[in-house]
């Protein structure tokens, strides 16, 4: 694992503002009525989207959760084509079916996104299993939040990818709160990497807000992971600035609270980092403009998208035969 250089420091600094930035807009555009449902934001969790995504190649495979955005962005994956796909616009992902909790881009390597808590996790795991049964080389990663732990197919993944050394990287995001409730009120285990000890899974937790200890840390599970190591469950500990979705008043968080998550942001942490390497500021606040730019340019593209065609509504539904060949 090659430390990253400099220059390569400042497009992940760029890359969390974009992130950042892109949430921003779906949210605006969200209480707007502009997009359809309640999308949910990573704001405040960039540093683990940016700190893994950035590491893997455009073969391995990625499938996240409903607060999948910076995953995806940080996957690689066109950022006008996912605002069009979360505005429900013909020229999105998906081509405006999907929406914000359910992006897929399976040319980049990015199979799907889903609304159910755990529903991720063995599809993940299938899709290891596929590259080990084929001889490939690609590994496959999953998101999901401390609350997807309570689910029976958290721990039924976990011990069908250790039976099977699938190359399988777990990465949670613990946040601390499974929608609106605390860890602390819906479990006794403190730690989700304490999970994977009965499995004989190889674990780390680490401070998830810190890009380079992201950066560190995934780099070396995915490392393991080529050299056929087996299943890794890295914890990421972080904070959502957000709301569990698009108009939660977040009621079940006190001001205090708040103000001390805000105090841990990723971006600003980096940004200290890198002035004490001696970048200067004035150039990271540069860095930080480009990508407004790129992130406004993106968006208002997409807003001029057109919808899919009502006429469309059946594409895509059956493969084969059609519709109209089905008896009845």
């Amino acid at each position: 694992m090659t430390e990253p250089t400099l220059a390569h420091w400042k497009e992940m600094y760029g890359a969390l503002w974009r992130t950042r930035l892109f949430e921003g807009h779906v949210q605006r555009l969200a209480a707007g009525g502009e997009i359809p449902g309640f999308p949910h934001l990573s704001t405040g969790q960039e540093a683990v989207a940016v700190g893994v995504c950035t590491q893997l190649e455009r073969e391995d495979v990625l499938f996240t959760s409903h607060r999948g955005h910076g995953h995806v962005l940080a996957k690689g994956s066109d950022m006008q084509a996912t605002f069009a796909e979360i505005l429900g616009r013909q020229s999105g992902l998906c081509g405006g079916r999907g929406g914000s909790m359910h992006l897929v881009d399976a040319a980049n390597g990015v199979l799907g996104a889903t609304g159910v808590v755990a529903g991720n996790l063995a599809l993940a795991a299938g899709a290891a299993w596929a590259a080990q049964a084929q001889g490939k080389k690609n590994i496959s990663v999953v998101f999901f939040g401390d609350g997807a732990t309570g689910a029976g197919a958290f721990h039924e993944t976990l011990n069908l990818a250790a039976l099977w050394r699938l190359p399988v990287l777990f990465v949670c995001e613990n946040n601390g709160v499974a929608e609106f409730t605390s860890r602390e009120e819906h479990s006794n285990v403190k730690h989700v990497s304490s999970f994977a000890a009965p499995y004989g899974i190889a674990t780390k937790t680490i401070d998830g807000n810190d890009l380079p200890t992201v950066w560190a840390a995934a780099g070396e599970a995915i490392e393991a992971l080529r050299r056929g190591a087996g299943p890794y469950l890295l914890e990421c500990m972080t904070f959502r600035m957000a709301g569990h979705y698009v108009g939660d008043s977040q009621q079940y968080r006190s001001k205090e609270e708040l103000a001390e998550i805000r105090e841990r942001c990723p971006i600003e942490r980096l940004k200290r980092h890198l002035i004490e390497r001696g970048v200067k500021a004035e150039e990271l606040d540069a860095i930080g403009e480009l990508s407004k730019n790129d992130v406004h340019k993106a968006v208002e593209r997409a807003r001029a998208a057109p919808h899919p065609d009502p006429a469309t509504v059946m594409d895509y539904v059956y493969l084969s035969p059609a519709l109209a060949a089905i008896p009845g």
